[in-house]
């Protein structure tokens, strides 16, 4: 039977949907960013001083003016790939909208935790995965996928030129994508992602005199792929290139861990992984992606992803909570209750693509998430969703009845039902192990659906197979995200634990 590891073996850096890393380092502090496509706010910001232990400190895009994302986006929209850089004293970000009217926009501040500036619209570059760089004159090259290559003023958006192809990476290779370009020691080196993000995906490299090539392959490339094997990580890709403090050399870079039977499927999104790197005739050679770091002054061993209690304090979210496509401070706020969050709907369920869904994304391969919910002003609940036509909830209403329900595709059902006379509950939700740990089809979890009682005890209501909540079932970029939702009227939440399930 084919089976797919376990991913204990591999640990990422930032575990769950956090795609398409990019870094810098200032000083002995490290900045990363990661794709949030129709998620807002978006571009998580976290930071570091040791590559390995990060913590969200914002988003880049945390107010309308600065994140277009109109109704119509579709799920996997949005924002794709940025790239951040620091020159001249400013912290520079590039990104590309693919949502109606988007396009490749750039922000700058001085403080990565934010604010950040509004939006510098470059109309000159069409392409994704927007890429900067200045060389030693202080010009400004933007590289996209493609590869593709203008000259650009950052500061009014301008294009210098007319962008041209500078190099496209492994003849025959699909999808050249993610291209970053670097100025190290005697040469121009330009690494690109290729053979699509899914399992063919690679990381190529090549050097050149300039900014703008002639680029020479590197003769090991792809310089980083774990296709065709039966590694814990899969999809290896989207790389950047960080120098340490202490003059090592590490890549950041997206994988998936694949669960369950064949073909495996990944459910926590793209992940971001680091792996070390040394450098032999010029070229770069890359180390273990996700094992065991070498020691290295500054890196110590990886801390547990966060998990834990939220209260709704009345002072705002925490950086992690996300919402679909934009947060009306109307629908959305602390505020109205003290220490509650209340949800106001707009949408009519969370097949709708304006639901108002406030959620974090799932990073534990296990986890169990409680909230206590008043919805005797409305109807809504707890979620897991993947996009419109693939979540499971558990949803609860001002009538007392409790429905558990799956929307898998075209399909929507009600998976459990019942009904109770209190208006104030506990929904619960949690993986399990899939049924069937024999079969080469066995997917990579369950989730159980529930209601605890006043003593504690869980009524487990409906078991859902996991999956249907995959990138390999619903397709896309994303991963989970679990939290809350309002289909109709009001509902209140006192407060959202998030916790993982060891084992």
């Amino acid at each position: 039977m084919e089976t797919h590891p376990s991913a204990t073996a591999a640990t990422p850096v930032i575990p769950g949907f956090h795609p398409d890393p990019s870094v810098c380092r200032v000083g002995e502090d490290y900045y990363l960013v990661c794709s949030s496509f129709e998620y807002f706010p978006g571009i998580p910001v976290f930071h570091s001083r040791d590559l390995v232990n990060w913590t969200q400190i914002g988003n880049a895009l945390d107010r309308p003016g600065q994140l277009d994302l109109p109704v119509d986006t579709p799920s996997s929209g949005g924002i794709y790939a940025p790239t951040l850089r620091h020159h001249d004293g400013r912290f520079w970000l590039a990104v590309f909208n693919v949502a109606p009217g988007g396009g490749t926009l750039l922000f700058t501040t001085t403080d990565p935790a934010g604010p950040w500036s509004d939006p510098v619209r470059v109309p000159g570059v069409t392409g994704i995965d927007p890429d900067l760089v200045w060389d030693e004159d202080g010009t400004c090259w933007c590289t996209t996928a493609g590869i593709a290559q203008v000259r650009i003023d950052p500061r009014t958006g301008e294009t210098l030129g007319t962008p041209h192809p500078v190099w496209s990476g492994t003849p025959g290779t699909a999808a050249p994508e993610g291209p970053h370009l670097y100025r190290i020691g005697d040469y121009w080196y330009l690494m690109i992602s290729e053979g699509g993000t899914e399992r063919g995906h690679g990381v190529s490299i090549a050097r050149g005199p300039s900014p703008a090539g002639p680029f020479e392959p590197c003769p090991a490339n792809p310089i980083l792929t774990h296709r065709s094997t039966d590694r814990p990580v899969q999809n290896t890709g989207h790389a950047d290139l960080v120098q340490a403090a202490d003059g090592s050399w590490w890549m950041v870079l997206l994988g998936v861990r694949p669960q369950g039977g064949t073909p495996g499927w990944h459910i926590l999104g793209r992940e971001t992984f680091l792996a070390p790197v040394t450098w032999e005739d010029g070229w770069p050679v890359v180390g273990e992606v996700g094992g065991e770091l070498p020691r290295s002054p500054g890196l110590e061993v990886p801390a547990p992803a966060a998990g834990g209690r939220d209260d709704f304090e009345p002072g705002g979210l925490a950086p992690y909570w996300i919402s679909l496509r934009d947060r009306p401070a109307e629908c959305v706020t602390t505020k109205e209750r003290d220490s509650w969050l209340t949800l106001r709907a707009r949408g009519g369920s969370l097949d709708e693509p304006d639901v108002i869904f406030v959620g974090r994304r799932q990073q534990h391969l296990a986890f169990q998430a409680r909230s206590l919910v008043d919805p005797s002003e409305g109807r809504g609940g707890l979620a897991v969703r993947l996009d419109e036509r693939h979540h499971y909830s558990v949803e609860a209403g001002p009538d007392g009845r409790i429905t558990v329900i799956a929307r898998i595709g075209s399909l929507r059902s009600v998976a459990a039902e019942l009904t109770l006379p209190t208006q104030l509950l506990v929904l619960t939700v949690r993986t399990g192990p899939a049924p069937e740990p024999h079969d080469s089809r066995t997917g990579p979890d369950s989730l159980v659906f529930g209601i605890e009682t006043a003593d504690g005890t869980v009524n487990e209501l409906a078991s859902l197979d996991g999956r249907y909540l995959s990138t390999e079932v619903a397709g896309g970029f994303t991963g989970r995200v679990v939290g809350l939702y309002a289909a109709a009227g009001t509902v209140h939440a006192d407060w959202f634990e998030y916790l993982p399930i060891s084992g």
